[in-house]
């Protein structure tokens, strides 16, 4: 599943040049997804659409999430395009997918959080 939905690739290229500060990217990943979501849910035009979908489809490009930065792209086009017919079916794929993903990061934050080693001091 997670091949699909993440390009493993470019999370470890993240982790390379991140490195401490990985699982905090991922974090704010995560937060800022769903914040980009909350935007998406509540645009009221096409302009508030297109700018929230452009922003959620270059963070999640970035980040690895093929499947989600295409139903961003998706949605971007139709709004620049102002054919509007069919979005709210587009953000709910787009908020399923953030649903599919967001354990797949919150497991690679897990996985790669340096565990604090708990130093004796005499």
């Amino acid at each position: 599943m997670a091949d699909t939905h993440l390009d493993r690739d470019v999370l470890s290229a993240l982790q390379e040049v991140m490195e401490d500060g990985y699982p905090e990217l991922l974090e704010t990943f995560l937060a800022d997804a769903e914040e980009r979501l909350v935007l998406l849910r509540k645009a009221d035009d096409a302009l508030e659409l297109m700018n929230a979908a452009h922003s959620f489809k270059g963070s999640s490009s970035n980040m690895g999430a093929v499947r989600l930065a295409a139903l961003c792209h998706e949605l971007e086009q139709r709004a620049k395009n102002k054919n509007l017919s069919g979005v709210e079916k587009l953000v709910g794929d787009i908020d399923g997918e953030f649903a599919l993903v967001r354990p797949l990061y919150e497991a690679e934050c897990r996985r790669s959080s340096p565990t604090k080693a708990i130093v004796p001091r005499f």
